[in-house]
């Protein structure tokens, strides 16, 4: 989330992180949805420069890519809660 701004950065965490809990169907609570969006958005950003060489901007894009991430996030934890 590069030059958002740190206030920006935990609405559209909680955002982020509640929009992927109702896609992943769980229930962890508005601390937890903020910490996941941002995250996410943080996994979801170097994964895709990793693999594409940019990441998408403004904030639409970084709401995307933290949704994508913050849903992987929850599909591994949930991975290895059943390990």
């Amino acid at each position: 989330m590069e030059g958002i701004g740190w206030l920006l950065a935990l609405i559209l965490g909680a955002l982020a992180g509640w929009i992927a809990e109702k896609i992943m169907n769980s229930n962890m609570g508005l601390l937890m949805n903020i910490v996941m969006g941002i995250i996410g958005a943080l996994v979801g950003n170097f994964l895709l420069y990793a693999i594409v060489g940019s990441t998408l901007g403004g904030i639409l894009g970084q709401m995307i890519v933290a949704v994508l991430g913050a849903c992987l996030l929850i599909a591994i934890v949930r991975g290895l809660r059943r390990a």
